[in-house]
């Protein structure tokens, strides 16, 4: 899940130097596609599928669109949501992967771990909003903030839904299975936008953002977050987002972009003494 964050944290940056040339649905399409081919790949120089993981598809289009609800309904609502707003929503992700743990699963959270939720999403905000109070006093919820929001509770959703959906297949082919609905549902929604797109003019720039978010930030990510789902309770799982955005800050670093001022890293800081926490046995 460490590593997961911070494949994660490239498709922010990444992404963010090409989002005005391409549409994002045709973009997502084409990332997932190029995503299950990988992970196809992979399954069947490993001796492919076996018939028993074709028994009862229904789960796979269940968590491809979980997976596909949250992408689309993130691009969605950053139509008219600031990115900044955005992020501060994704927060609530691991409370609410945390309470549909319960409910699916009766994972239980301790006072150890709520605490450490609960630093951690105080962490990540702090970095979000680059340690200024005023713009953290500033939020305002509007309609782009509430779609993203239902997308956010799909993506809690999914994490508890791998573990109550898998019966025994391995996490290549499940991941491959989930990659494969996921890429169809996109798919047929983007189906206009990736029609109308030139794909011969797009810059190389675009091309070194899709394979990154094909290969990385979906094929190797949707394989690492089943992987935990399936041996990490759901809280811990996705209590590692709360690190994307300093992740995101050493990206940006990397890309050119200045460095944050040094009162920005206390967020850092706690969303590791919240990791430090929940890992504690």
């Amino acid at each position: 899940m460490l590593a997961f964050s911070g494949l994660v944290a490239g498709s922010f940056s990444l992404g963010g130097q090409v989002a005005a040339e391409i549409a994002p649905t045709a973009l997502n399409a084409v990332r997932f596609a190029i995503a299950a081919v990988i992970m196809g790949a992979v399954v069947w120089a490993r001796g492919g599928v076996a018939r028993t993981a074709l028994v009862a598809p229904w789960r796979y289009l269940i968590l491809g669109g979980l997976f596909a609800i949250y992408f689309v309904l993130m691009f969605e609502g950053l139509k008219t949501a600031p990115p900044v707003s955005a992020a501060a929503v994704f927060t609530l992700t691991p409370l609410m992967s945390a309470l549909f743990g319960w409910m699916l699963l009766r994972q239980m959270v301790d006072r150890r771990i709520a605490a450490a939720l609960l630093i951690g999403a105080a962490g990540a905000a702090w970095v979000i909003f680059r340690a200024d109070l005023s713009a953290l006093l500033a939020f305002e919820v509007g309609r782009g903030e509430a779609i993203y929001f239902v997308g956010c509770i799909a993506h809690a959703l999914y994490t508890p839904m791998v573990r109550k959906l898998n019966r025994g297949e391995p996490v290549l082919v499940f991941s491959f299975l989930t990659l494969v609905a996921c890429a169809g549902v996109i798919a047929i929604w983007g189906i206009g936008d990736m029609m109308a797109t030139d794909w011969g003019g797009l810059r190389p720039m675009v091309w070194i953002a899709i394979a990154y978010v094909a290969i990385f930030a979906s094929a190797l990510t949707v394989f690492l977050i089943q992987f935990a789902s399936l041996r990490l309770p759901s809280s811990k799982v996705m209590a590692y987002t709360y690190l994307t955005p300093s992740w995101v800050i050493l990206w940006e670093i990397a890309l050119g972009q200045p460095v944050p001022a040094a009162l920005v890293m206390v967020g850092v800081v706690l969303t590791i003494v919240a990791l430090l926490m929940l890992l504690k046995n």
